[in-house]
């Protein structure tokens, strides 16, 4: 299966390059799985403390026309977060998967929510509930842990149980954790049993948003097979979905809980 990661620059006069930039390289590597960063087509916007209707209600609108428009970059299939607003009025940070049919489809709205300087998460939108479903794309059971969900590390439990192949990270982490991070991946790979995909939101250090570091794909033992950087800010590789599989059955994922 090929699966693709990125770094994302999602300031305002940068979306409209880095959208070119993802579709010509998926022009050289179509049909396969991307992964975007955590609500990429909009200015990060829980960089503020202050929460604004009319700026969430902007960022739902980026999200809702890119998304639109996602068939014209190749892929067979597209995992994401978008802003939303449900019907009862509340805001959620909710994970999709588009497909060419049925187009989107929710998996669920993040439920871990940081606040605190750079991501005031909690006071810009509310948690979803509490439940970690998995999705299917090309012949692959995908779980999704929306950035700071992943250092919830019994949910990457649950997905083995479930026969995740793919566990997919959707981030926005400031540069100087870049390491950390990584660190996270790959202990999350190794809880899984799947391959770890996890693309990142990107501003150029020392801008208003500090968000930045790589995004990885890691094996289901931890190696890490693939890094975006500045040279390369989209990188894809074929994987064997049979690794994961197999993976499901050996240490550590076999231990009874």
């Amino acid at each position: 299966m090929k699966v693709s990661v990125c770094q994302f620059d999602n300031r305002d006069d940068a979306t409209d390059a880095t959208w070119q930039q993802l579709a010509a390289h998926l022009r050289e590597h179509p049909g396969g799985l991307l992964l975007l960063p955590e609500m990429c087509f909009h200015p990060w916007l829980a960089a503020d403390r202050q929460a604004d209707a009319q700026r969430w209600l902007g960022a739902v609108h980026a999200h809702a026309s890119r998304i639109l428009e996602l068939g014209q970059l190749g892929a067979a299939a597209v995992i994401g977060t978008r802003p939303v607003v449900l019907a009862d009025g509340e805001y959620r940070n909710q994970a999709y998967l588009w497909t060419p049919e049925p187009r989107v489809r929710p998996i669920h709205d993040k439920y871990y929510l940081p606040d605190e300087p750079g991501f005031w998460e909690a006071s810009w939108y509310r948690r979803g509930e509490l439940r970690f479903d998995t999705c299917r794309a090309m012949d692959a059971t995908i779980g999704v842990q929306i950035c700071t969900e992943m250092w919830f590390f019994e949910w990457a439990r649950h997905f083995a149980r479930e026969g995740t192949e793919l566990l997919c990270i959707p981030r926005a982490t400031p540069h100087a954790t870049a390491d950390k991070w990584l660190a996270g991946g790959r202990a999350a790979a190794v809880c899984s049993g799947a391959y770890c995909l996890s693309s990142n939101l990107w501003n150029p250090p020392g801008s208003e948003v500090d968000c930045g570091g790589p995004g990885w794909i890691i094996s289901p033992e931890g190696d890490v097979l693939a890094l975006t950087d500045a040279e390369s800010p989209i990188v894809t590789l074929d994987l064997d979905l049979e690794v994961a599989r197999q993976a499901s059955t050996t240490y550590p994922r076999y231990v009874a809980e």
